[in-house]
């Protein structure tokens, strides 16, 4: 990437250019798409929690009353629109190795629009933050999954083949969701205005995988215990992306109307402001385990059913960070842990059978609209 220093978003996009090529994803069908910010109704002009809760939503930064508050939501939209640009980065390689036109062209509309909400959040950032904001879009565009730079571990991560990739946009993208459903009641009126069409957006992705689990599910070609290992990965990683145990983050982003619960407008309960990345991780873990339900109705017969790996399992965030529990909640010795692990995660050999078998097996995933 060129050193330079952004002056305008006119700036930013040319440097956006040059990181889409310099990551190889310049196909037509994705350079020739109109990338522009885009904005919808929210619920409420109002704020609808925490100790601003009734004012109305700041349009602008320099009317949010502390500089903590205004420091916290820039960090809040830098952190999301890395993770866009980084999901591109990790699926880039999936081009060459697409099961059908179909599944390319979804490819093509998954990474275009993450890339537009990238592309979204550093509008944001050089519209309302000045100085500091072209400073973290620029930045935005310089780290690189693939070199370990971006801002979430989760975000390093390889994504392989296509099995790898509907499992990731199934769990991973999926806690995307939630952390956009809760900034969709930002009291930072553009962030809360962002989030409608980026959610509408999202939710193809979210189709994209689920719909691709069973499809391969379906044709009973990549062994279930082979699948069961890719669940194993992208899940834990996901219930991470939540956050830390009682964070003080969550609890100012809640406090200081920046950042609600998931399920704001319907809660039942009263906030509990030291547990509010539980709160949100405990729902994603519930609607996990109905996915892989719905997912199990395509298991052939004669083939073990998928699961959800317990809460516990592999975790690197939280409570249960780096502790030896198996996908069955049972705490292991720390030998038969790492042995475990191998057992249970993608190992070479899993990567390999999968490359083989997407490679020679023309049915290794059944046609779209052959599943339940």
């Amino acid at each position: 990437m060129p050193a330079t220093r952004l002056s305008t978003f006119d700036d930013w996009v040319d440097l956006f250019r040059v990181w889409q090529k310099d990551i190889g994803v310049d196909y037509p069908e994705i350079t020739d798409y109109k990338f522009e910010a885009k904005f919808g109704p929210t619920r409420s002009n109002e704020i609808e929690f925490g100790a601003y809760k009734g004012r109305p939503k700041w349009e602008k930064v320099v009317s949010i009353p502390d500089q903590r508050m205004r420091d916290a939501l820039l960090n809040l939209i830098v952190y999301q629109g890395d993770t866009e640009f980084a999901s591109v980065e990790q699926q880039r390689r999936l081009f060459e190795t697409s099961p059908s036109e179909h599944d390319r062209q979804s490819l093509c509309r998954v990474v275009t629009e993450e890339m537009r909400h990238g592309w979204q959040m550093c509008h944001l950032l050089m519209s309302h933050f000045g100085y500091s904001g072209r400073v973290e879009a620029q930045k935005m565009l310089e780290r690189r999954a693939f070199d370990q730079k971006r801002l979430l571990g989760a975000f390093n991560q390889d994504v392989n083949n296509w099995l790898d990739f509907f499992v990731y946009t199934d769990f991973v993208d999926r806690d995307g969701k939630y952390q956009l459903t809760m900034l969709s009641y930002s009291g930072f009126a553009p962030l809360a205005q962002s989030m409608i069409p980026m959610l509408k957006e999202e939710s193809f992705h979210l189709g994209t995988g689920q719909d691709g689990i069973k499809r391969i599910v379906k044709a009973g070609v990549v062994p279930t215990q082979v699948i069961q290992k890719y669940v194993n990965k992208w899940i834990p990683v996901s219930l991470d992306l939540f956050g830390v145990d009682r964070s003080s983050s969550a609890h100012w982003f809640y406090v200081w109307g920046l950042k609600a619960r998931y399920d704001e407008p319907t809660a039942q309960a009263a906030v509990n402001l030291e547990r509010m990345n539980e709160h949100s991780r405990e729902l994603y873990y519930q609607e996990c385990i109905k996915l892989v339900e719905m997912i199990n109705k395509n298991v052939p017969a004669g083939q073990p059913q998928l699961y959800v790996p317990d809460f516990k399992f592999n975790r690197f965030i939280g409570e249960h960070a780096r502790k030896p529990y198996s996908v069955h909640g049972e705490l292991l010795a720390d030998e038969k842990y790492a042995e475990h692990l191998k057992e249970m995660l993608p190992q070479p050999e899993d990567l390999q059978l999968v490359s083989e078998i997407q490679s020679v097996e023309k049915q290794w995933i059944s046609p779209k609209g052959a599943i339940q």
